[in-house]
């Protein structure tokens, strides 16, 4: 992506009404048209963290992502050339109610509108195009998802350099910062458990994301490096529990085991170890994939996969 695109990301935001699906479109007072939600992202911003950050700005709407709905691309009036990210966001009830949005001079008003009346409102094609992505998801029962979070630790301190047992190998101090980087980001999808292999890099490298969302993190044999190499982890277990327990969750592991749990997940889902599933195993230090489980079809296959790092500042 060159240095003059401007990035923007946003979300097709949802709610369910008698059964009926409903979306979000803002009115925006300048421009005077309709769109989705979304905005341009800020220096040291991850799309994620922008899309969940600037639908609270124009809808006062604390939301959660979901899965992604891919990218729009087009030139803007003066020359430069924009991509938006979008995603998925189911709204709660709870949400609606604490909403905090007035009009103002950059959103006029909000207004939900069943499916096909979103559509025929918006005044882009390129939104109808992006709506049109999710309209296919409810209509094949996988608007509805949890997201799979898999880490990988932080730059930590070489292994040759290191005196002590691996397992209490620190994080060097850019593991430090990139560990800080990303869990604003995967707060985005608003994990509910917090679980990580029992070594310090990993501890570490979650730690952030545990003062960031207020969750406490479970330290697990289950995922560590030791117990993999010692054929003592039971990564097929815990990949099968998280399924079944069917919240956002995010596990925090080793470059050699992480191939493992998405060879798992894949397993559980009847997915196609395929190359995106393949890439999403291989992560560089302190990055994650996102793997997106269909609420109603947790019997697979997935619904998306994406895979991010720290933003770039």
């Amino acid at each position: 992506m060159g240095p003059g695109v401007v990035q923007a990301a946003g979300a097709v935001c949802w709610r369910e009404v008698n059964g009926s699906i409903q979306v979000l479109v803002v009115h925006r007072a300048q421009r005077a048209d309709v769109s989705l939600p979304k905005g341009k992202v800020d220096p040291g911003e991850s799309p994620p963290q922008t899309a969940v950050r600037e639908i609270a700005e124009e809808t006062g709407l604390s939301i959660a992502l979901g899965a992604p709905l891919g990218t729009i691309e087009y030139t803007m009036p003066g020359g430069r050339e924009k991509i938006v990210f979008y995603w998925a966001a189911e709204v709660k009830a709870k949400a609606i109610a604490a909403s905090t949005f007035s009009p103002n001079q950059e959103i006029a008003a909000l207004e939900w509108l069943p499916l096909k009346s979103a559509r025929a409102k918006l005044s882009y094609d390129r939104d109808r195009d992006v709506l049109d992505r999710f309209a296919a998801r409810v209509q094949s029962g996988t608007a509805r998802t949890f997201p799979i979070i898999v880490l990988r630790h932080g730059k930590a301190v070489p292994p040759a350099t290191w005196d002590g047992p691996d397992v209490t190998r620190p994080l060097m101090h850019r593991g430090i910062e990139q560990s800080r980087n990303v869990a604003p980001s995967i707060a985005a999808w608003g994990p509910r458990k917090l679980i990580s292999s029992t070594a310090v890099r990993c501890l570490d490298t979650i730690r952030p994301l545990s003062d960031v969302t207020g969750i406490p993190v479970t330290a697990s044999e289950s995922i560590s490096q030791d117990g993999f190499e010692e054929g003592t982890a039971s990564v097929s277990e815990t990949v099968r529990k998280r399924l079944r327990k069917g919240r956002a969750v995010v596990l925090c592991s080793h470059g050699p085991v992480i191939p493992e749990i998405i060879r798992e997940i894949a397993a559980a889902t009847n997915s196609p170890y395929d190359a995106p599933l393949r890439r999403a195993g291989m992560l560089s230090t302190s990055e994650y994939s996102v793997l997106h489980v269909s609420r109603q079809h947790p019997d697979g296959p997935l619904v998306a996969v994406e895979t991010h790092g720290p933003a770039i500042r």
